[in-house]
């Protein structure tokens, strides 16, 4: 039963004042089954965070996923270097030349600006050459790891269609609250509205507003995927027809074994422009799955770039003053 509680808190939260007997209910289950599944998932780290998605973007961000090529012997200080700036999510170590692999993102307010900051994070780390590698477009993003075993090799991948909206103070308050890990308890918003002194209707019509806006993409549990027992997760890189790419990306993110899937520019010292993350239990199973997509599509060639160290991986806290004392540090490195 436990497999199936993370297959479900990864797909659908329950946005609902008491989630977890939600889910209990479903299940035919004790809530108290369910948080004691779950605490004890969380105290092996197998959960790492349940909170609110949110688009980048559409807060407002400027994101681009950045590699590095950084000397064996500089690697832990350019790290170090790498991992203070606040918007770094993601960052691993992969083989291949370029061995440095991390997602940037900088606030709307960025005195550097994107473009600046990687040439300032390349200086500080004694980068040896770089390449920034924004999105061009977004087919897919939704990390859902098959801990069942019983998902199906293909899914649907909806379209979004965004409403816009104004926002209110109260929407960005809700986003500072809603992008915190909750507890695993039974009321786990409770402590949020009473901050904000609202009532859980207003909050969750406020998150439903941000859901429809495209602002948060969805609200779920994130696994660490390692400690979940998926242990071999690449990022594959294909080089592709420019002119097929929409069709291409749609194919390989039908993929349930891809959580994400972008077109990203190409460089005379980076030939692949369509990246897909694949994830397996073995580097067996995903080099499996990576042929059955390469069997589907047309490419020039590809790459499965696996990651032998994880230097990091958390959600951004948005709205945080930590970005402007980082650039004010800095400035003068410029």
């Amino acid at each position: 039963m436990t497999q199936e509680i993370l297959s479900r808190i990864q797909k659908k939260f329950p946005l609902v004042a008491k989630p977890f007997k939600a889910i209990a209910d479903e299940l035919g289950m004790a809530e108290e089954e369910v948080l004691a599944i779950l605490k004890e998932e969380k105290a092996k780290k197998i959960i790492r965070q349940t909170s609110a998605i949110f688009d980048t973007k559409r807060l407002g961000y400027k994101s681009s996923l950045v590699a590095f090529k950084i000397s064996e012997d500089k690697i832990d200080s350019a790290v170090k270097i790498i991992n203070s700036h606040p918007g770094i999510s993601h960052n691993y170590e992969r083989n291949h030349e370029f061995n440095i692999w991390f997602t940037l993102a900088v606030p709307p307010n960025t005195i550097l600006g994107l473009d600046k900051t990687v040439e300032l994070l390349a200086k500080l780390t004694e980068a040896d050459d770089f390449i920034l590698l924004p999105t061009l477009k977004l087919f897919k993003i939704s990390v859902k790891l098959d801990t069942t075993g019983k998902d199906a090799k293909k899914e649907i991948v909806k379209k979004q269609s965004h409403k816009e909206i104004e926002m209110s103070d109260l929407h960005y308050e809700v986003i500072k609250h809603a992008q915190k890990d909750i507890d695993i308890v039974s009321e786990p918003f409770k402590a949020m509205i009473d901050d904000m002194g609202i009532d859980y209707e207003r909050f969750f019509e406020i998150m439903k507003e941000l859901q429809d806006a495209g602002i948060m993409r969805r609200y779920a549990s994130i696994l660490n995927h390692r400690k979940a027992g998926f242990n071999a997760n690449a990022m594959v890189v294909w080089d592709i027809d420019a002119d097929k790419g929409a069709e291409i990306g749609e194919t390989v993110a039908a993929f349930s074994a891809v959580s994400h899937c972008y077109l990203r520019p190409k460089y005379e010292n980076w030939p692949y422009n369509l990246f897909s993350m694949v994830h397996g239990k073995t580097t067996e199973e995903t080099d499996a799955m990576i042929k059955s997509i390469a069997d589907e599509i047309e490419y020039k060639s590809f790459r499965p770039l696996y990651s032998s160290r994880e230097f990091k991986k958390v959600r951004i806290t948005y709205f945080t003053p930590k970005f402007e004392a980082w650039e004010e540090r800095h400035k003068d490195q410029v």
